[in-house]
């Protein structure tokens, strides 16, 4: 499975968040700790503020929050949620063109094992992923 730069960059995004709590972070911040395009992460924010799990407020004392207890934002649903799941091969797609499709065995295991990888992060947090907070703290600072 992979995890295009979008996803990433929204896990990201989420852990500074969770690290700096009850703080409120700038998009350039996040941006700069992490050396990518600010435009891009903004884009990434306003995809997790639409789906409740981060607060984006805007003026002199505007920036990001997380919307919720990071204990409570589980990891594969975020990563469902925000990101559309590209298809682990062409017969999950929608211009599906192969010519063995009606024989083949493989497109159930591959399902089979894309669901797999959501269900092992279904089971960590965002609390999960920011444990060692104060190291964390330490670099992104």
């Amino acid at each position: 499975m992979h995890l295009d730069k979008f996803s990433d960059y929204a896990l990201r995004i989420l852990m500074v968040l969770a690290v700096k709590r009850p703080e409120t972070v700038s998009v350039r911040q996040v941006a700069e700790t992490f050396d990518v395009s600010e435009h891009h992460l903004s884009k990434v924010a306003t995809s997790l503020a639409q789906a409740g799990y981060i607060v984006s407020r805007r003026g002199r004392a505007g920036g990001l929050s997380l919307a919720t207890d990071p204990r409570d934002v589980s990891i594969g649903k975020v990563l469902r949620e925000i990101k559309d799941v590209v298809p682990v091969a062409e017969c999950f797609g929608s211009t599906n063109t192969c010519r063995i499709l009606p024989a083949c065995g493989l497109r159930g295991p591959l399902k089979e094992a894309q669901e797999a990888f959501f269900a092992v992060l279904d089971g960590y947090t965002l609390a999960d992923l920011t444990a060692q907070k104060g190291k964390l703290a330490q670099l992104i600072a």
